[in-house]
């Protein structure tokens, strides 16, 4: 006879009142961002009506970001969390406003297209410093605030809020821009980060679970390294993560299909830019009523392959509502891929080394997001957008197969 298993509350991390104002202020400081980093892409575009000046953003940001990630891990467990998540949140602000008087009318009329183009790049490589450190502090909030048996559900809300705020500023941004311009929209922007903040106000201090001076900084990093090294299916999980997204971000070429491929325009721009997303957060939604009860591992290999399959289709389409339904079910697949990530992570990581965990963490995250960008814009370069996407695609199916038959542990792993 089989005891049946309990029936489970899909809301039960967001009735803790303090990580609703987490989920809240995470959710306007991400929708913030996005759009950000959307409406940068396009102006960039604009600006030198050139695809490799797209990938420079992604590396803008990426050298800051990794460069500092696993010392932004020692520094987050040695530090008290909430005023080192707003500081971070502040600078952000700081950031966004810069890039409002960089919008304007006057300093078009003041610099020539190709230095303000330049000082985009200073300003992102800037958000590129205090994101190493606040995106792994929101990771090890969650942790401190939510307990163990309910970090699987506050990990997915978590995604989801991620996703949907992400959408939401992908989505929105486009219409901003042909409604009130850049310089609208980024103000706009900087509101939304300014109204995150004071949400993140609400929660309480988080002190630190290691004393400062308790380890050198380098024996502290190690100490992270080895964990994730050593821990086979968070390494596999990461590796794959990193590697799929490296050769798969045909999101950073968008602007140049929806300009000159697919004749979008900024509103097409955006709802392109916010198909990948809306599929992930209808996957996100269902994995919060119904979570994955068994073969975690053999399903993150699945998803990751049908998403290199997408970015193949998407390519060759030219057909808009073809390529805004396959970059709508890369987004369902990539959604289960994150879930699949983030709670291995949670569940098998402990509390004195969450921040340099979710600081490697964030460094694959960095690496394949910023860096595919990069890569995005030097293969477009040199084999021309539409041949450079298809070539992403097939080499995310390569990784996948690979890690399939030399990651066995990764592929059987269950939670």
């Amino acid at each position: 006879m089989t005891t049946a298993r309990p029936k489970q509350d899909p809301f039960a991390a967001t009735r803790i009142a303090e990580y609703r104002q987490l989920l809240m202020g995470r959710f306007l400081f991400i929708m913030g961002l996005r759009m950000m980093g959307t409406l940068v892409g396009w102006w960039v575009y604009e600006l030198t009506n050139d695809p490799f000046a797209i990938g420079l953003i992604g590396l803008a940001e990426v050298i800051p970001a990794v460069s500092l990630s696993l010392y932004a891990g020692h520094v987050i467990d040695i530090s008290e969390k909430r005023s080192l998540l707003l500081r971070g949140v502040w600078l952000y602000l700081a950031c966004a406003l810069l890039l409002v008087g960089l919008s304007t009318h006057y300093t078009s009329t003041q610099m020539s297209n190709h230095w303000i183009a330049f000082s985009i790049y200073v300003i992102i490589f800037l958000t590129g410093i205090f994101r190493a450190f606040t995106g792994p502090t929101f990771g090890v909030m969650i942790g401190s605030i939510v307990p163990k048996e309910l970090l699987q559900n506050a990990t997915t809300w978590n995604q989801g809020t991620w996703l949907s705020a992400s959408v939401t500023g992908h989505a929105t941004v486009g219409f901003l821009i042909a409604g009130i311009g850049n310089t609208g929209a980024l103000i706009i922007i900087s509101l939304l980060v300014a109204a995150g903040l004071a949400f993140m106000y609400r929660i309480k201090p988080k002190p630190a679970l290691n004393e400062p001076g308790e380890k050198k900084t380098l024996d502290s990093v190690k100490e992270g390294l080895r964990f994730v090294f050593r821990s086979k299916e968070v390494l596999g999980a990461l590796s794959l993560d990193l590697f799929a997204v490296l050769f798969g971000g045909a999101v950073a070429m968008i602007p140049v299909f929806a300009k000159d491929i697919l004749k979008a325009g900024p509103v097409g721009f955006g709802w392109l830019n916010a198909a990948s997303d809306m599929g992930s957060i209808l996957i996100i939604i269902i994995l919060t009523l119904f979570p994955m009860r068994s073969g975690q591992g053999r399903k993150l290999l699945f998803a990751v392959g049908g998403f290199g399959v997408c970015i193949v289709v998407f390519a060759l389409s030219k057909v808009f509502w073809l390529s805004f339904a396959v970059l709508m079910l890369s987004g369902i697949l990539d959604g289960i891929s994150v879930v699949v990530r983030g709670t291995i992570l949670q569940l098998k990581t402990p509390g004195n080394m969450r921040g340099r965990v979710m600081s490697v963490n964030s460094m694959f995250i960095n690496s394949s997001n910023e860096l595919g960008q990069f890569e995005s814009g030097v293969t477009a370069k040199l084999m021309g957008v539409i041949p450079s996407v298809v070539f992403g695609g097939c080499m995310t199916l390569l990784v996948v197969v690979t890690t399939w038959f030399k990651a066995p542990s990764l592929r059987k792993m269950e939670y």
